[in-house]
């Protein structure tokens, strides 16, 4: 799965990342995988947001963009500290921008794209204070549900 990404890309992700989470409190992660185990991607991401830790900021803001290559599936989702602070349609109206990116063919766009809307939302809600701030999950995409290599 790692080779979806080349390692330009996978900088210019986690660079998106991080500008995104300067000015905030507020964790963003990158998980990808090649087929999605469950009908619903929402129901994944939720499973990887905890595999990952995610619920484990302070302001319980975290925040996972999920995407499965293979089986065209997408979800974002958010903490319930961020959840109860964006407007209703937040999650619906960032992936739409995602997926508008994704159906021309950019996906690295489509993802700092949605990485920058919810780091807005974060600044707004969870502005970073120099004194109580710290980067408490990796910035790094994380991969999984790759199916073995042939060879393996």
């Amino acid at each position: 799965m790692k080779s979806l990404l080349t390692p330009e890309q996978d900088a210019a992700l986690v660079a998106a990342i991080r500008q995104a989470e300067v000015t905030t409190s507020g964790e963003i992660r990158v998980h990808l995988e090649d087929t999605c185990p469950t009908p619903e991607p929402l129901d994944r991401a939720a499973q990887v947001f905890g595999e990952l830790n995610m619920h484990k900021t302070a302001a319980r803001n975290g925040v996972l963009f999920y995407l499965a290559w293979e089986s065209r599936q997408f979800a974002v989702i958010g903490d319930s500290g961020i959840n109860a602070a964006v407007p209703d349609d937040f999650w619906e109206t960032t992936k739409e921008t995602v997926l508008t990116q994704f159906r021309r063919g950019n996906y690295v766009l489509g993802l700092e794209e949605g990485i920058n809307k919810v780091g807005e939302q974060l600044k707004r809600y969870f502005p970073y204070n120099a004194t109580t701030d710290q980067n408490e999950l990796d910035d790094s995409i994380s991969f999984g549900g790759s199916k073995p290599s042939p060879d393996a």
